[in-house]
């Protein structure tokens, strides 16, 4: 599609929020918008059909930094306990956001009430908006962005179709939870490549989510990831939790991992299966992270427990392809199911990858978060001696529900529960002399705590 109407803004003291909503709603036709360089200050956009929004090379777009400011793009899809977005839209298509400028949002300071030096964390407000959110649209493009401290989510697309993302930097502060880099919820024909993702939650994670009003965004199928890099403290790659709905031809390749807690991970909970996913030519480096953290330095990750089992049991994670994965990890490769069966037909064929201890001993116990007990319509939202909501609960004794110590002592591949697992040219090199607690078989296999 040609964009031939151009308008080009630019840079003022006040905001250009007012005018670039009136530009979207004036205009008919395709509409090419671009931001000269300089520092452009905007509150909630309300993004429009066959919509071209460019920031040049040295165009800065910033968010206003105050929740309220935000009220008019309110999204379908609760994260956490916000409902509102920087840029929204609802059943549009031929949407492209391009440019060599930057994206600022001013997470890491405007939304936070302080730290938690104990879990590694900062303390982020109840309420912080995504800075993207598409819900039902379709024929998107990502290209050239630089995006930056996001106060939550960076970018959220559900329900979409084809969508196509790019050359795209985002680059979050490391401690802010819950600013996964990009978020693919129930949507077909995804493409993400030639990316950097840098950020304190996931990197790249897929979800089938359920909206306020009980429907689903639907099933995640056909998406490809490639020559991308990651740093997270949460996952890189990610499927899941939210797993309403299938997961389904899926392909993350070329991937480089760079100073992370877990590397790869499948988690299923709400009754979607995961079938037909492969993970293939992938470097990872894995690092213990304090309990705040799901995870602790694991390679990778799959575990399928029942979050809602008054609603429906977890859905099955089947037909798993990871091969050719090299790098190290302080934690372990950890496949477990709470009902046995419900991880079936893994391959693991080619992968070099070197043990060792970490620092923080955190890698010692298996995390199976989230749980039952970590459901917000569980959770004593209010108590701090609960924990915090969403990342970690606290037990009658005092632990945290979901960290479990291994019952062989801990190893290089740790497998409950799975059926059909096959292991072929797998090596975990390990100290020589195995620290306490270290498990003496490199690979341990148990049956699951529980059968269907």
């Amino acid at each position: 599609m040609s964009f031939e109407t151009k308008k080009t803004i630019a840079p003022r003291a006040d905001t250009i929020t007012d005018e670039l909503n009136q530009l979207f709603l004036a205009h008919e036709g395709p509409l090419h918008i671009t931001l000269a360089p300089g520092i452009h200050r905007c509150g909630g956009l309300k993004l429009r059909s066959d919509l071209m929004l460019e920031l040049q090379d040295g165009a800065e777009l910033h968010f206003i930094p105050d929740y309220d400011v935000y009220a008019e793009t309110t999204v379908a899809i609760v994260a956490e306990e916000s409902d509102r977005a920087m840029m929204t839209a609802v059943g549009a298509q031929n949407i492209r956001l391009v440019g060599k400028g930057r994206i600022f949002c001013e997470g890491s300071t405007a939304y936070i009430q302080g730290e938690d030096a104990e879990m590694g964390t900062l303390v982020a407000n109840r309420h912080r908006p995504r800075i993207l959110v598409l819900d039902t649209c379709r024929d998107i493009v990502i290209d050239g962005l630089q995006i930056h401290d996001s106060p939550m989510w960076t970018m959220h697309f559900a329900d979409c179709e084809n969508i196509t993302v790019r050359n795209v930097e985002v680059d979050n502060n490391r401690r802010m939870p819950n600013t996964d880099g990009i978020v693919i919820d129930g949507c077909r024909n995804v493409e993400i490549v030639d990316s950097t993702f840098r950020t304190a939650d996931d990197g790249i994670v897929l979800k089938t989510t359920r909206r306020q009003d009980g429907s689903v965004t639907g099933a995640c199928e056909n998406i490809n990831v490639k020559n991308c890099i990651i740093e997270s403290r949460s996952c890189a790659l990610k499927i899941g939790t939210e797993s309403f709905s299938a997961f389904r031809n899926i392909a993350f390749e070329d991937v480089r991992i760079e100073k992370s807690n877990r590397g790869l991970g499948i988690f299923s909970r709400d009754g979607g299966i995961v079938e037909n996913v492969r993970f293939k030519r992938i470097s990872v480096d894995c690092h213990e992270t304090p309990a705040g953290f799901w995870g602790s330095g694991e390679a990778i990750t799959i575990t399928v427990l029942d979050r809602r089992p008054e609603e429906f049991p977890a859905g099955r994670v089947s037909n798993v392809l990871v091969e050719d994965v090299s790098g190290r990890m302080e934690g372990a490769i950890n496949l477990v199911a709470e009902h046995e069966g419900d991880i079936a037909n893994i391959t693991l064929r080619n992968i070099v990858i070197d043990q060792q201890p970490g620092p923080l001993g955190t890698g010692l116990s298996y995390d199976i978060r989230p749980t039952i007990d970590d459901r917000f319509d569980r959770f004593p939202i209010g108590d701090k001696s609960a924990g915090r909501v969403n990342a970690w609960r606290y037990g009658p004794d005092g632990k945290i529900l979901g960290l479990i110590p291994y019952e062989t002592g801990f190893p290089g591949v740790f497998a409950k529960g799975v059926s059909g697992l096959e292991i072929e040219n797998v090596t975990v090199s390990r100290p020589e002399a195995l620290p306490a607690g270290w498990c003496t078989d490199t690979i341990a296999q148990l049956p699951a705590d529980r059968r269907r």
